[in-house]
C-alpha cells in the first residue's frame, strides 16, 4: 500500500519547502575548503577524481597514497626526460599511460580538461601565483581549483606541512598526511641527533656544486640552505649567502669566491652530467687551473649526490643525500647506515616502490660514491 503525502499549505509554500530541502541535501554532499591563497572553494564531500597541476603537485599526492584517483597528468609525466631524477615517477610508471591535460609547470589546457572523461572533481595546483591564475582556471573549467604552496624541508617546512594537510583533508586521507609529516620529522631528528655533539673544529667545510635548478648547471651553482648540510650540521661554506631576512634557495657564486672558501669536502649534484662535456661540474674541476688548486681536489675528497631539484624538490632525495653526507663526514656516527638501502627505504615508504638504484644507473653510478677527477 502506498502512503499518500498530503500538503495543506499554499503552492508557494510547497515550492519554498522543496527548494530548502534540495539546498540542504546539496549542502550535505559538499564542503568548503580554504586553500593556500585564502580562496574558498566548494568541493564534493567525497573526492574520487582529481588532476594535479604544477611542479611537484602529483608528487605530494603520491606521498599521501591518493595518486590512484587521478584521471589525467601533465606532459612531463608522459614524456619524462632523457634522464629522470623523480623517484615518485620511477616508482609509478603507470603515470605514463594517462591522458594529458596540459603542459608541465602548470601550463594547463582548459580545453583538454573539459574533454576528460571522467571529469576531475578537483584540480590541485602548486606554484599557482607563478604558473597560472587558479581563479581563471576554475572559471574556465567549472572545476574547483585548490592552490598549494610547495614549501621545502628547511625554512619552508610549515608551508609543506600545510599543503600535505590540505591535500589530506580534501582527499580524506588525513591520517596518512600526519604520518608523512611525522616521517619527515623523524628523519630530521635522527640526522640531527647523530651529529649534535660533533665539536665545531671537527666539522669539515663543505660545498655542493653543479646544483640543478630548473635545469642542470655547472660547478658555480650551489645552495646556501642545502638541507643535507643543515640536517647533518655541516659547515656549508655558502651558508652566509642566506639570512633569516632573505632566504636563498639557490646561488651562483664566482670562481674566485669558491677558491677563497676552499672547501675541504666537495659534493657534486649528478644533474650536472646532463650538460655537455666541458661545461659540466666534473669537467670544470678537471680542466680549470683555479679549481685544481682546491684542497678537496688535491685530497680526492669529491663525492656524488642524487639530484633533488627535478620538477621542484624531491624530498626523498633530500633525505637520502643527507644520510650519505653524514656517512662521508662522520663515518662512525653513521656506521649502521647503508645509504643506498636507506634511500630505497625512504622511496618505498613515500612512493610505494624503489627508485634510487634505477636512477643511479642513469647517472653512470655517479651518486653515493667518491669521484676521481684526476
Amino acid at each position: 500500500m502506498r502512503t499518500k503525502f498530503a500538503w495543506f499549505g499554499s503552492p508557494a509554500a510547497l515550492i519554498v519547502a522543496v527548494v530548502l530541502f534540495s539546498t540542504l541535501a546539496q549542502a550535505q554532499d559538499t564542503r568548503t575548503i580554504t586553500d593556500a591563497l585564502g580562496r574558498e572553494s566548494v568541493i564534493p564531500a567525497q573526492v574520487d577524481r582529481v588532476i594535479c597541476s604544477g611542479s611537484g603537485c602529483l608528487r605530494l599526492l603520491t606521498y599521501l597514497q591518493a595518486h590512484d584517483r587521478i584521471v589525467a597528468v601533465d606532459s612531463i609525466e608522459v614524456h619524462g626526460s632523457p634522464i629522470d631524477a623523480r623517484p615518485y615517477a620511477i616508482a609509478n610508471p603507470q603515470f605514463k599511460t594517462y591522458p594529458i591535460f596540459g603542459e608541465f609547470r602548470g601550463q594547463d589546457s582548459p580545453e583538454l580538461i573539459a574533454g576528460l572523461d571522467p571529469q576531475p572533481q578537483v584540480i590541485f595546483k602548486t606554484y599557482a601565483a607563478r604558473d597560472g591564475d587558479p581563479e581563471q582556471l576554475q572559471t574556465k573549467t567549472g572545476i574547483p581549483v585548490i592552490a598549494l604552496e610547495y614549501g621545502n624541508l628547511t625554512y619552508g617546512r610549515k608551508k609543506l606541512n600545510t599543503s600535505l594537510e590540505l591535500i589530506g583533508e580534501v582527499m580524506g586521507v588525513q591520517e596518512r598526511a600526519a604520518t608523512v609529516i611525522d616521517f619527515f620529522d623523524g628523519l630530521e631528528a635522527d640526522l640531527l641527533a647523530r651529529t649534535e655533539d660533533v665539536p665545531e673544529d671537527q666539522r669539515p667545510s663543505t660545498y655542493i656544486g653543479g646544483l640543478g635548478q630548473r635545469g642542470p648547471h655547472g660547478f658555480q651553482s650551489t645552495e646556501p640552505s642545502f638541507a643535507p648540510f643543515a640536517f647533518t650540521r655541516s659547515n656549508n661554506v655558502a651558508a652566509s649567502l642566506s639570512t633569516p631576512e632573505q632566504r636563498a634557495s639557490h646561488a651562483t657564486v664566482s670562481k674566485e669566491q669558491i677558491v677563497i672558501w676552499d672547501p675541504k669536502i666537495i659534493f657534486i649534484d649528478a644533474a650536472t652530467m646532463r650538460l655537455d662535456a666541458g661545461v659540466n661540474a666534473l669537467d670544470q674541476l678537471r680542466t680549470d687551473p683555479a679549481y685544481q688548486a682546491l684542497s678537496a681536489v688535491h685530497a680526492g675528497r669529491i663525492y656524488g649526490l642524487f639530484p633533488y631539484n627535478s620538477y621542484t624538490q624531491n624530498f626523498e632525495s633530500v633525505f637520502a643525500n643527507a644520510y650519505y653526507v653524514g656517512k662521508v663526514l662522520y663515518q662512525d656516527r653513521f656506521a649502521d647506515v647503508d645509504p643506498m638501502a636507506k634511500a630505497e627505504e625512504i622511496a618505498i615508504f613515500l612512493n610505494g616502490g624503489p627508485a634510487f638504484e634505477e636512477m643511479n644507473s642513469q647517472f653512470q653510478g655517479l651518486a653515493f660514491g667518491r669521484i676521481d677527477i684526476r
